[in-house]
């Protein structure tokens, strides 16, 4: 019998570790360049069940958890983990929600949901109001340090294992963008979705005009951060005067952050990761659904799929190539898309997620 029936397991024990993955090749998007990717995993025990989260972001993020976090998830209750996300963001109050804090918040959170329905030996979706049973996904990569033949390759790839719709980065020099933007659509064909994500590098007038072009020359219909997201009175002009989807919310942590993209974005992205873990995804779901508006779930794959299910409004994932590729290495267990979206594994409970500690471990960092 699972010791599902219970309702008084406390957490036994926290763990955290970061481990840093070099980038198959160098990387850059419109405005910024990387070579390497970090992971913070946490693993919470209890009742002889183990629980897995992570996120991505520096090493502090281990420290805090370690040092903040872990006090307060320790004795805490094993199947109230929206209680204890309250506790933990409370504590964090004096050191600010926003960035790694609510990183941090959102890796224990993942870890305690992951541990309740493996108590209930349930996968974790059918322990949320399930809405879906599939997540549509869509690839994304196309970095701008990416040759044109790695382009076509890389996106005319996904296509060819189902998927869709792609997405490129672009803007960081964008004189060069027009020949990229050929090179996919060449690598893709005519029918599949094509996205293109700036990361912030236009202005807002010099972003409409490109919007313009990338509709009618090559069919975008997804501009992401086409400004940075923090300009709201930007992003809000571009969407008034684009013809495509405006959307922008991988860097929204809290409730007044995605609050504020209300009216600016035609499709809010939220990253689990982030946002404050499952708890804080839920919220964002109903947030989402109360406006009507779509919500599309921002990398981070394994961690997702299951809470994404919950989302009302869900249009689609994004497949990140780096986090794919890492989570792949990491996490047995972890999903391959089929025919362009990912299910989530009846057969496993909680995330269905194991570390592959052998293998994992020369990319420890802490």
């Amino acid at each position: 019998m699972a010791v599902a029936t219970r309702t008084d397991v406390a957490v036994e024990h926290l763990s955290v570790s970061a481990y840093t993955v070099p980038t198959d090749q160098p990387e850059s998007d419109g405005t910024l360049a990387w070579d390497s990717t970090t992971i913070v995993v946490v693993e919470v025990q209890a009742g002889g069940a183990t629980g897995l989260g992570y996120t991505y972001g520096p090493t502090a993020i281990a420290a805090l958890i370690d040092a903040e976090l872990g006090p307060i998830v320790h004795g805490s209750s094993a199947v109230a983990p929206a209680f204890t996300q309250a506790q933990m963001c409370s504590h964090l109050r004096n050191a600010g929600h926003p960035g790694i804090a609510m990183a941090a918040v959102s890796a224990v959170d993942i870890a305690l949901w992951d541990l309740k329905a493996r108590l209930l030996d349930v996968p974790l979706a059918d322990l949320l109001p399930r809405a879906h049973q599939c997540v549509p996904v869509y690839g994304s990569g196309g970095f701008t340090s990416y040759t044109l033949d790695r382009l076509r390759e890389q996106l005319g790839g996904w296509v060819a294992e189902g998927i869709p719709r792609v997405k490129m980065k672009l803007g960081g020099e964008p004189a060069r963008d027009p020949e990229r933007l050929d090179a996919v659509r060449e690598g893709i064909g005519d029918e599949p979705e094509l996205y293109v994500d700036a990361n912030g590098a236009f202005a807002p007038k010099r972003a409409v005009g490109w919007a313009r072009r990338y509709a009618r020359e090559w069919g975008v219909s997804w501009f992401e951060e086409p400004v940075s997201s923090g300009d709201l009175d930007g992003l809000r002009f571009v969407r008034e005067h684009a013809p495509l989807d405006v959307a922008a919310g991988e860097y929204a942590y809290v409730a007044a952050d995605f609050r504020n993209l209300l009216g600016r974005v035609d499709c809010l992205q939220a990253d689990v990761t982030r946002c404050g873990g499952v708890t804080g995804l839920l919220h964002v779901a109903g947030f989402a659904a109360t406006h009507a508006l779509p919500l599309s779930g921002h990398c981070a794959p394994a961690a997702s799929v299951h809470p994404l299910c919950a989302v009302p409004t869900l249009r689609h994932h994004e497949s990140f190539h780096d986090h794919v590729r890492i989570e792949r290495m990491f996490f047995d267990g972890f999903l391959e898309p089929v025919h362009g979206e990912l299910q989530p594994d009846e057969s496993r409970p909680g995330l269905g997620l194991e570390l592959k500690r052998a293998d994992v471990r020369r990319y420890a960092v802490a």
